[in-house]
């Protein structure tokens, strides 16, 4: 299997290189990425929970979906790809912004990115990858903040941040 590279890039999004994903999380180089989170009509989020044996974060729940863009490939192209390939569904994304973040593992290894969050609706049933995700639920935007608050350790590191990040987004724009 080819291993997977990941855009870096400057402050400004603007490509800088290409490394290998796992080196990138190794020396916290700043690179692309993007965060897809999927409402429902009642606006609850969609979240995943990371299959058991991911290499960083398992079974620890987190938005709908999110990587890396491959060279090349649109914001929203990535967001679509990947949500196919982890929840077994398409739909609709809409890019809303973007903000670096950096969050150390417990493993070692280091998230830097400068991530852009993607939106989408949809009110189906996912078809999930096991091989991606042990289990999806979904949950109303203000239990999300008051179960994150009350049991931080079941949330991926990213989540908290990027969720944080979300949530301002919403209290400030009407989706």
């Amino acid at each position: 299997m080819k291993e997977e590279h990941v855009i870096l890039v400057n402050e400004k999004d603007e490509q800088i290189g290409l490394m290998p994903k796992l080196e990138a999380h190794e020396k916290a180089v700043l690179h692309r990425a993007f965060s897809v989170f999927v409402l429902n009509a009642k606006n609850e989020i969609m979240l995943q929970q990371r299959a058991a044996h991911k290499y960083h974060s398992p079974l620890l729940w987190t938005n709908t979906c999110c990587s890396h863009q491959r060279e090349g490939e649109t914001n929203v192209g990535a967001g679509n790809r990947r949500l196919m390939e982890e929840m077994g569904f398409a739909t609709e994304l809409k890019d809303l912004f973007h903000f670096i973040y950096k969050a150390p593992f417990d493993n070692g290894l280091t998230e830097h990115e400068l991530d852009h969050v993607l939106i989408g609706r949809y009110d189906g049933q996912p078809n999930i990858n096991p091989e991606e995700v042990a289990n999806w639920k979904w949950m109303a935007i203000d239990d999300v903040k008051a179960d994150m608050a009350a049991h931080p350790e079941i949330y991926t590191v990213w989540f908290k941040i990027i969720f944080d990040e979300f949530y301002h987004y919403l209290e400030e724009h009407k989706l």
